[in-house]
């Protein structure tokens, strides 16, 4: 072949057996003079010939083979390239007769012209989409292996197939109007549906399709594109969509441009947060949210470096709503990178918690602050004080502690009413409020007691003037409805550093030195002194000395008889409490009990006289002297307490007592100073079945209309009633008197006390039904006791 010839087509008549029968002029200059019985086989390189070897069959079965790339020798020996078909021809019986092979050169080509010439089915094939030539009626006339893998479909299958049938009946109209619009309107369509296969599984595809022309006849072509990746896509982003919608946080999205981060997005929580639509907000700084004034510059300054330095960022400060009202906004932006790492956007994370802090600052002050008078608490004044003495070191100046406790509120409680007495605290805490600065510290301690912190006192004649000022202000009466009720205090003053170095210290000096106040009825302010400390340390000491009575086993019981004046017989025992102090020795009652009943140890001293009562009951039931009742003394703080009675039926049924085998005995004082407290426990002590007696009675004020009303069984006369029996005329008539109200009241009445024959006389001529003192006898130990009964059983 000459250099110059672009390309040469050499044609061969073969046998079926392969054998050259006859061959154009041009194979003569490519592959020179032939002899007979030469086989195209034998003029192809090893390789070649192989592979024609290996396409023989298919040619006697009558198939058409691609065109394919073979290596021919050349006439001078060399090796060409060159491009082989191969057409056989067949019988009418089906054999093959004889085989055209076309044997082009083209190694001069164009690249293009090699290209245009490559086989149509070899090159749809290979489309990664599908590929399909359609009929007016939807037959298929060619498609590719891309459709048959795609709808499950084999070749004979495919021919018998229409096209129309591969998609759901929700879609088939419309397939069939867009093969309609390319064959009669000759448009170029695109169309998104799902192609289903044999076993009912669709993928979504875009399809298109354009109209072409052979024979007169018009057809569909076009490819399809598997769109299934990108549906998920779609799916997953109109589901972050909807997320963003149906968020409750309010949500937006800013573009970082310079020095602004203009909002791109907000979704509706956003709008109904903030009362802006999207289309108000969308190109603006949120900045313009800010509530005016400059409020929260710091958590905005946080918030600006967090942006500038493009990392996440978490503060909360107030905005403006549309309306103007202002909110607490908690914020949380986090940055959006590129593919490059590049911060393009921010998105920011709104919560609304003004109702949050609302409702915390409302806690923080229940928390911190006294519920009827809205001064601080116990809680916050010991952090106010600890503040003062850290700010006092520091400037070297001084702080004065007050602790102020109301004159006769009980009183006033008593008289007027616990509403008066609410009045009054609430008008005394206003009043103490308006006396001081606002770097003070007023607190309600407790019941009627009050502290006050003085922070930077110049001078101790300073503190006074403030002193003298606020009892100025206290001595005007309290008007509740239309009465006057008047107000005073004692008042115990402490300084920082002199009479203590920390709160507690300082307190419970203040507390000392009002007390001291208190005493001393030519004054009602009192600073502490260094003598007082001896005073308050000695309280001290007793009060850790009885927190270890009990755990030492200290505290014991003595019981004395009641001795009835009618039959002469023991008619009970009343127990009564001791303490074997180690340092002080035996202790009576009139020692350690007031104290008890300010620090609150009484309510254990109590239940421990309640567990030795019952078990002396236990031992009087097993010596045979059941019917024998043992009293005890119970203190107003203690029956006051949440399920004192409760107590008591659980300590009688754990001992396997009758109720009406203990006597409570409640003091008049207590019960006419609160009567609600009084009326209710001694009810349901009635309903226990527990004996219910009042001690001390005519000792004060009786309140006689509020005491017959109590479900009472018996009153013990107070002991200054029985003393003042003689031999003087008339000087038993307060006994008498009391005497006679008992037995009105229709209760057992007891006199205690009772220390000559005279007045045992006097009380059994008038009536008296029990009695006790040491005319009849001493308090016994246990022992002791049953011994008694045991020698008045035998007599």
């Amino acid at each position: 072949m000459l250099a110059s010839t672009a390309a040469a087509d050499a044609a061969f008549l073969l046998d079926p057996a392969g054998v050259i029968l006859t061959w154009s002029p041009v194979c003569a200059a490519l592959l020179g003079a032939h002899d007979v019985g030469d086989t195209l086989a034998g003029r192809l390189s090893a390789a070649s010939a192989v592979e024609l070897a290996q396409l023989w069959p298919s040619l006697a079965a009558g198939d058409l083979t691609p065109r394919r790339t073979v290596h021919f020798v050349r006439h001078d020996g060399g090796v060409g390239e060159a491009q082989l078909s191969l057409f056989p021809q067949i019988a009418a019986d089906g054999t093959l007769t004889a085989c055209v092979a076309h044997l082009c050169v083209e190694s001069d080509i164009s690249e293009s012209a090699m290209i245009g010439r490559m086989h149509l089915r070899a090159i749809i094939n290979l489309l990664p989409g599908t590929f399909y030539v359609i009929r007016a009626d939807g037959s298929m006339v060619l498609w590719n292996t891309t459709v048959e893998n795609v709808t499950g479909r084999s070749n004979e299958e495919m021919r018998a197939s229409n096209a129309i049938d591969m998609f759901d009946i929700t879609e088939k109209g419309m397939i069939a109007e867009k093969i309609r619009q390319v064959l009669e309107r000759d448009e170029q369509v695109f169309v998104e549906a799902t192609l289903y296969n044999t076993a009912g599984v669709g993928t979504p595809y875009l399809l298109t399709g354009a109209r072409i022309e052979c024979k007169g006849k018009y057809y569909v072509c076009g490819m399809g594109l598997d769109i299934s990746l990108r549906h998920r896509q779609e799916q997953q982003l109109r589901l972050r969509e909807r997320a963003l919608h149906a968020a409750s946080n309010g949500i937006l999205i800013t573009s970082c441009n310079g020095a602004d981060n203009l909002i791109d997005y907000v979704n509706p929580a956003f709008e109904r947060i903030t009362g802006y639509l999207l289309d108000e907000v969308r190109g603006r700084d949120a900045r313009f949210m800010a509530a005016p004034g400059g409020l929260d510059a710091e958590a905005r300054a946080t918030l600006r470096l967090a942006i500038d330095q493009r990392r996440e960022g978490h503060v909360t400060f107030r905005n403006q709503r549309k309306s103007g009202e202002l909110f607490w906004n908690d914020l949380t932006i986090t940055p959006v990178a590129d593919e490059n790492g590049r911060v393009t956007h921010f998105i920011g994370v709104i919560n609304d918690v003004t109702a949050l802090r609302q409702r915390t600052a409302r806690l923080e002050h229940e928390v911190n602050h006294d519920a009827l008078t809205g001064l601080a608490n116990r809680t916050l004044l010991w952090e106010r004080l600890d503040e003062a003495i850290f700010t006092a070191k520091r400037n070297k100046s001084l702080v004065a502690t007050l602790l102020m406790d109301l004159n006769g509120f009980k009183r006033i409680n008593d008289t007027f009413g616990h509403e008066a007495g609410d009045e009054v605290l609430t008008a005394v805490a206003r009043r103490l409020l308006s006396s001081v600065r606002d770097s003070d510290t007023v607190a309600r301690l407790s019941g009627d007691e009050f502290v006050l912190v003085l922070v930077d006192q110049p001078s101790l004649r300073f503190t006074l003037r403030m002193v003298d000022r606020l009892r100025q202000r206290l001595t005007r009466p309290v008007i509740f409805n239309n009465i006057e009720i008047p107000v005073s205090a004692a008042i115990g003053i402490s300084v920082y550093p002199h009479d203590g170095d920390n709160a507690f210290e300082l307190v419970r000096a203040a507390d000392v030195a009002m007390y001291h106040a208190k005493a001393n009825e030519q004054s009602n302010a009192n600073f502490f002194s260094p003598d007082m400390k001896a005073t308050g340390e000695a309280k001290l000491r007793l009060e850790d000395a009885m927190r270890g009575a009990i755990d030492k086993h200290e505290l014991f019981l003595v019981f004395q008889p009641s001795l009835s004046l009618r039959s002469g017989r023991v008619a009970g025992f009343e127990a009564l409490l001791r303490w074997n102090h180690p340092e002080q020795g035996l202790l009576l009652p009139a020692a350690f009990l007031a104290e008890a009943e300010e620090n609150g140890m009484i309510v254990d001293f109590g239940a421990l006289a309640l567990e030795h009562a019952c078990a002396f009951l236990q031992r009087l039931a097993g010596a045979g002297f059941a019917d024998l009742p043992v009293s005890v003394n119970v203190a107003q703080r203690e029956y006051a307490r949440p399920g004192y009675v409760a107590h008591v039926a659980q300590v009688l049924a754990r001992c396997r007592l009758a109720p009406a085998s203990l006597a409570v005995e409640l003091r008049e004082e207590g019960l006419v100073r609160n009567h609600h407290v009084g009326a209710e426990v001694l009810g349901q002590l009635n309903e226990l079945g527990v004996l219910r007696s009042v001690d001390a009675f005519g000792n004060g004020l009786s309140d006689l209309n509020f005491l017959q009303r109590l479900p009472l069984t018996h009153v013990k006369l107070a002991q200054l009633a029985v003393h003042q029996i003689s031999s003087v005329p008339r000087s038993g008539a307060m006994a008498k008197s009391l005497l006679d109200i008992g037995h009105n009241m229709n209760v057992t009445v007891i006199a205690e006390g009772v220390e000559t024959r005279q007045q045992m006389d006097f009380l059994k001529t008038n009536g008296c039904d029990q009695m006790q003192g040491l005319y009849y006898h001493a308090p016994l130990s246990a022992d002791a006791a049953v011994q008694l009964l045991r020698q008045a059983a035998g007599a």
